[in-house]
């Protein structure tokens, strides 16, 4: 895999949050880009950031879309692929099974047979890394209910899990799973190099217009969004505490397996993590004017004497370093999320 500067990288979703500073990334260590939005009109913020750097190409690209994606991976040495559905609930007065079938799972098949459809295409990318969550795993032993004590890459919810309790944001976990699902028995059957990376609750700063929706559901004890609360509640009943990390190192991690010949399977990048009491306690101790909602399962938490291990021991043993720990990635997600306005400004202590 190359390593100079003549690489040349796709990143499918480009307007997304990780997918936007990934391709700065990219472009700051002097790679040439191509980036894939699916909607030219709705991304005018990026196509007037980015039309006047000569190392980055633009294309639209749709993942129902057959063939979509040729043209923006011809010639790419690796692609990145992130863009991904960031729906959250299924819509009122439709049939829930005939909805899963045609708005997530043949919609999440689709989307990763045609990038990997347009990779092997291409004949020149070695490598796809495919950008995982960690709704796709869970802490708890699905058959006891018992806490796991250490969360690993091997420790996947089950689609019929998923299907069964409908926690809030399923609709979400169970894209992602079919996504990954589908992308290594793709990967598999036609002999391509894939390699997964399973995001945290990402934060910190921000390039997209709005505010990403992995940091509302982190800002959710603060800004006390009953539909954002509810997803956080939802992961934390599932892993047990908040998993973090950085989206400078998350889209540090992304890169770093584009580029380790070693790297193999899935990697769960997490820096840390907290449970419900420590976030809102890390929230709220700067930011004194900020009010907070009540915790909504406190006596949950006090049943719990340890809290499982979410591990990014595999990436770590890898070589991979992280740069920002956890008080300083929820300081840099509030001072952003005041700065765009999302926020009241207030004095920090």
């Amino acid at each position: 895999m190359k390593r100079e500067e003549t690489a040349t990288y796709c990143v499918t979703g480009a307007s997304g949050y990780i997918g936007s500073w990934l391709v700065e990334t990219l472009l700051q260590r002097g790679y040439t880009v191509h980036a894939t939005l699916r909607d030219f009109e709705k991304s005018q913020h990026f196509l007037s950031k980015w039309t006047d750097n000569e190392r980055i190409r633009l294309f639209r690209a749709d993942l129902q879309e057959d063939g979509s994606f040729d043209e923006a991976v011809k010639g790419c040495d690796g692609v990145f692929h992130v863009a991904a559905s960031m729906e959250f609930a299924f819509a009122p007065n439709q049939n829930i099974e005939s909805y899963v079938q045609s708005k997530i799972i043949d919609p999440a098949i689709r989307g990763v047979q045609n990038v990997l459809g347009s990779c092997l295409v291409s004949k020149s990318v070695k490598r796809v890394v495919f950008t995982s969550s960690v709704s796709t795993l869970t802490a708890k032993d699905e058959i006891d209910g018992q806490w796991i004590s250490t969360v690993d890459e091997t420790c996947k919810t089950t689609i019929d899990h998923v299907n069964r309790t409908r926690a809030s944001g399923w609709v979400y976990v169970l894209s992602k799973l079919i996504s990954e699902e589908e992308a290594f028995k793709y990967a598999k059957k036609k002999g391509m190099d894939l390699v997964s990376v399973i995001t945290t609750t990402v934060s910190g700063p921000f390039l997209t217009p709005c505010v990403p929706s992995s940091i509302q559901v982190m800002l959710s004890p603060i800004t006390g969004d009953p539909k954002f609360f509810s997803i956080l509640s939802a992961v934390k009943n599932r892993m047990g505490s908040i998993a973090l990390v950085h989206i400078e190192d998350i889209c540090n991690a992304h890169l770093f397996l584009m580029q380790h010949q070693k790297a193999r399977g899935q990697y769960i990048c997490c820096v840390g993590s907290c449970v419900m009491s420590q976030l809102i306690h890390h929230l709220s101790k700067g930011y004194p004017n900020f009010s907070k909602i009540q915790m909504v399962d406190e006596e949950g938490e006090k049943e719990e004497p340890t809290i499982p291990l979410i591990s990014s021991k595999k990436l770590i043993d890898l070589g991979f370093e992280y740069k920002f720990g956890v008080e300083e990635i929820i300081h840099q997600t509030v001072h952003a999320c005041m700065k765009h306005g999302f926020l009241p400004q207030t004095k920090s202590i």
